[in-house]
């Protein structure tokens, strides 16, 4: 056997086209109907908008419900990516589209290195685009995907709305033996698989206004809970000093205003102050925050981010003692 690669010995496993067409009744709670949608076709537009408006209050109270399950992710991903690892989404359909998104924003919003986070989607990149029938149900493919690219160290992260996507499934297994962490997040607190990942989070949206429509609900959820798990670990790596994004990459004019727009929030200094001391940075965002706080040389601010991690209360911290 290939170190990190699943390789079974079952018909189950098979490759998606060698296999006869399954049916499966998904027993989740996203799958039962709702009773206050019962009547969704007969109701005015307004009555259809205002069922779904209330439906979806209730995905951050069930968000709520769970962060401390997020926390435990967070933590593994940190602790991750310190060690020089990464964190892997494998996900289908619009759980698939979500992790895809999420890991896209994060390089342009904190600057992080590209390899950090890496989205896998069942049916490859066309399935963001459109639907590829079937890719979920093939778990060979997750379990393979996963074995050629996850590595001890790395963190996993499946998606998968009902909690039993085979796809997803099997790129966990893999994962698994292969040395990396897993977490599982989706819409089923009762989901088997829950007692074979390191960390479970699942999060009770309850029935779909639409049933079994899990870009509804449970697709709100898993945005908010990856808004708020990939968001906390840059804020644990550094990349956020207060509220401010401190490794933002002036790549458009929005951007370079915003730049001046950190330096005079975070220092109270003057923007033409705040431009001098960038430009004599190098358009090096830290470095110039770091000289403008302590009121160092952006010499010696650069000196000391490198001998903080560059972390700019390391890096405060150094200058001021």
């Amino acid at each position: 056997m290939t170190a990190g690669r699943v390789e079974p010995d079952t018909a189950s496993a098979l490759p998606l086209a060698e296999q006869p067409r399954p049916m499966i009744r998904v027993n989740a709670p996203t799958e039962q109907r709702n009773p206050l949608s019962a009547d969704l076709d007969l109701m005015s537009t307004r009555d259809v908008l205002r069922v779904i408006n209330e439906a979806d209050r209730r995905v951050p109270a069930a968000v709520a419900a769970v962060l401390d399950e997020i926390a435990a992710a967070v933590d593994l991903a940190v602790g991750a990516l310190r060690a020089g690892h990464r964190v892997h989404y494998f996900g289908a359909g619009t759980s698939g589209r979500l992790g895809v998104l999420d890991a896209a924003e994060l390089a342009p919003t904190f600057n992080s290195p590209k390899h950090w986070f890496c989205s896998h989607i069942a049916g490859g990149p066309e399935a963001v685009w459109r639907a590829v029938e079937d890719a979920e149900d093939d778990e060979y493919t997750g379990a393979t995907e996963a074995g050629d690219c996850v590595h001890a160290g790395d963190l996993v992260v499946g998606l998968a709305a009902s909690g039993r996507t085979p796809y997803v499934l099997g790129a966990l297994g893999a994962a698994r033996t292969a040395g990396a962490g897993t977490v599982l997040l989706c819409a089923n607190p009762h989901a088997e698989a829950a007692s074979s990942v390191d960390v479970f989070i699942g999060v009770d949206t309850g029935p779909e206004v639409v049933t079994g429509s899990t870009r509804m609900k449970a697709g709100t959820a898993q945005k908010l809970v990856l808004n708020a798990f990939s968001t906390a670990v840059m804020v644990r790596l550094g990349r956020v000093y207060s509220n401010l994004m401190i490794d933002v990459v002036a790549t458009n004019a929005k951007l370079r205003g915003r730049m001046i727009s950190i330096l005079v929030d975070a220092t109270g200094c003057s923007e033409e102050v705040s431009q001098r001391v960038l430009d004599e940075a190098d358009g090096d965002l830290k470095a110039a925050l770091v000289a403008l706080v302590s009121g160092a040389a952006v010499a010696d601010a650069r000196d000391a981010l490198s001998r903080s991690a560059d972390q700019v209360r390391g890096a405060l911290a150094l200058l001021a003692s």
